[in-house]
């Protein structure tokens, strides 16, 4: 595959990247510290068409492709991994399941409003008691004539404290195991639905994550999307692009960790001399660079095969797998790089280190991307 960027792709990838050194990096630390999403960003964002990104034109959207929208990801995630990781799960999540699965009214209800980022969209799939186990998940829509009735909790939501449109799924035939899970879009107004509290997390702090509760809320029969008891091969299906996502979401902080080794490398001086003369950092940032280009090159293939419309199952899979450990690895060199400092909040790779852990978390741990990837081989 060819893997060289075009210029389209380059130039939303530099736009983000001045967005991202002026107006997320400065703040990145007081946005961690407060765990807040500022307003007055997403409503630039907003301008600049960042929450269409991937919405087709003839809904308001920009309708760029996943390659492109990946190198701004990994711009954004490099200045402020919690912020980047708002846009990405807007776009490579809720708009682009329902461009792919919505009907036409469905989309000309919520794509104009969610493209504009006047409408900001958050997916509900994990429970407190099914996240790798998707198919064990509770919260049932019964039907009621014209619409259904959703219970249930959803947990760990992106997005939660402001979201409009809520992407929500849910188990319509309890018999049936996976079979019977259905996906509704969900207007977060709708009578019945409490937000809680922004959860305490260990990094990616500017996220807004938080538990969602349905209890009895009415939702008409024209939001399910697709068709009934399909809703779990569209999660596997969306959770391709879900997870290119967070791989160039570890590739934005594993980039932004590694230039601030290398900037304190050759600032710090022990021994007479600053330490990136010595071989063993030297050979540190070797090793770092050259993780951070694999896991770039995975991520593109990945990106790239989406785009063409090919399976990108274990493509994906390999380049969540490889992109997450990767942010952990440089991001842990970085603090060791630094040395003491390093455990300091003052020096931005103290944030990286904990923004980093959670990549080999969501969207499929590390554990289910080698599940996904070895039964993919043993196929064949």
């Amino acid at each position: 595959m060819d893997f060289k960027l075009i210029e389209d792709d380059l130039e939303f990838k530099k736009m983000a990247r001045d967005f991202a050194e002026k107006r997320l990096y400065p703040q990145a630390l007081e946005f961690d510290e407060q765990g807040i999403t500022p307003p007055e960003l997403i409503q630039e964002c907003a301008e600049l068409g960042y929450f269409g990104f991937t919405a087709p034109e003839e809904y308001g959207g920009l309708g760029l492709s996943t390659t492109t929208f990946m190198g701004v990801i990994e711009e954004l995630c490099a200045g402020c991994a919690g912020f980047g990781i708002m846009l990405s799960v807007h776009n490579s999540l809720c708009c682009e399941i329902i461009k792919l699965y919505g009907n036409d009214e469905q989309k000309q209800k919520y794509l104009p409003d969610m493209a504009a980022g006047t409408k900001i969209g958050a997916y509900c799939i994990t429970e407190p008691n099914a996240g790798t186990d998707v198919a064990s998940l509770s919260t049932s829509a019964v039907e009621k004539g014209d619409h259904y009735l959703l219970n249930g909790t959803k947990t760990f939501v992106t997005n939660g404290g402001f979201a409009g449109v809520l992407i929500v799924f849910v188990k319509t035939d309890p018999e049936k195991g996976h079979r019977g899970i259905s996906c509704f879009v969900v207007d977060v107004d709708s009578e019945g639905i409490t937000v809680g509290q922004p959860e305490k997390k260990c990094g990616i702090r500017a996220s807004d994550t938080r538990e969602i509760n349905f209890s009895d809320v009415k939702v008409p029969k024209e939001n399910l999307l697709g068709e009934p008891g399909k809703g779990f091969r569209m999660a596997v299906t969306i959770l391709n692009s879900g997870r290119i996502g967070v791989s160039f979401q570890a590739l934005g902080i594993a980039q932004a960790a590694m230039n601030e080794a290398i900037k304190y490398s050759k600032e710090r001086v022990q021994f007479g001399q600053p330490i990136c003369n010595f071989q063993a950092i030297q050979f540190k940032l070797a090793e770092m660079a050259t993780r951070i280009d694999a896991g770039r090159l995975l991520g593109y293939r990945a990106a790239q095969l989406k785009d063409a419309g090919e399976p990108c199952h274990r493509e994906a899979s390999m380049s969540k797998l490889f992109c997450t450990q990767t942010a952990n690895y440089v991001a842990n060199e970085a603090v060791q790089i630094h040395g003491g400092y390093g455990y300091i909040k003052e020096y931005p790779v103290e944030r990286y280190f904990r923004d980093a852990r959670v990549t080999e978390l969501y969207e499929g741990t590390s554990e289910a991307q080698k599940m996904v990837i070895s039964k993919d081989l043993l196929k064949e």
